[in-house]
Parts: C-alpha cells; sequence; structure tokens
C-alpha cells in the first residue's frame, strides 16, 4: 500500500469511541485489531526507508568524528517523519473499512462447554 497517499491526519483527532466499536461491537477488540494494523504499517514503512537509506549507506569504516550528512539522505528522512504515524493510517484504514479481520472462536465455544 502507498501510505504517502493516504489521508490520514498528521496530528491527532479526537475521535467518538463508539464510532470506533459499531463494527466490532467491542471498543478493546477494535483498539486490538487497529494496533496490530499499526504494526504492519509501522513495519512496512521502517523497512521502505532502510532500503532507500541502505543506498547512503558507506563501506569504508569511519569514526563518529568522520561523519558527513548527505544532503538526500537527511531530505528522505525528513519526508518519512513528516508522514502521518502508523497509528492514525490504521485508525483511518479501520473507520473506511479497509481492514479486513478474522474474529477467532474460543475453544470451549467449539466443544459446546459454557
Amino acid at each position: 500500500m502507498d501510505y504517502k497517499k493516504t489521508k490520514a491526519p498528521t496530528n491527532t483527532v479526537t475521535r467518538d469511541i463508539m464510532n470506533l466499536c459499531e463494527e466490532t461491537g467491542n471498543i478493546y477488540e477494535s483498539v486490538a485489531i487497529i494496533g496490530k494494523r499499526a504494526n504492519q504499517i509501522s513495519a512496512d514503512i521502517k523497512q521502505e526507508l532502510s532500503q532507500k537509506l541502505q543506498e547512503f549507506a558507506s563501506t569504508a569504516e569511519t569514526s563518529l568524528e568522520e561523519v558527513f550528512e548527505n544532503r538526500e539522505q537527511i531530505e528522505i528522512s525528513r519526508y518519512y517523519e513528516k508522514l502521518p504515524k502508523a497509528t492514525l493510517i490504521a485508525i483511518d484504514e479501520f473507520e473506511e473499512g479497509r481492514i479486513h479481520y478474522r474474529k477467532l472462536v474460543a475453544d470451549s465455544a467449539l466443544n459446546g462447554e459454557n
């Protein structure tokens, strides 16, 4: 997914809790789903950023004093810092119904126990 084109806000937004729990019927379930999706998004963004910054990695051994800053590398890092946070993207996806999840049935319910 292209997270750069998301319409998610870059700052915090006050949300109605009842809107978040409409789909699942339970706010804790909704938060768990959003949290798992946020972790996936964060991992994707981190991997993409690491791949882009890998191009600038120097193979020569340098000390801390000799490290120089590459202008392109700084701009890439700033760009990723300005993207909406993974949690905000996940909430936006959840509210728009773009997150698909499965509800696991407890073992006791499968065995017919109460």
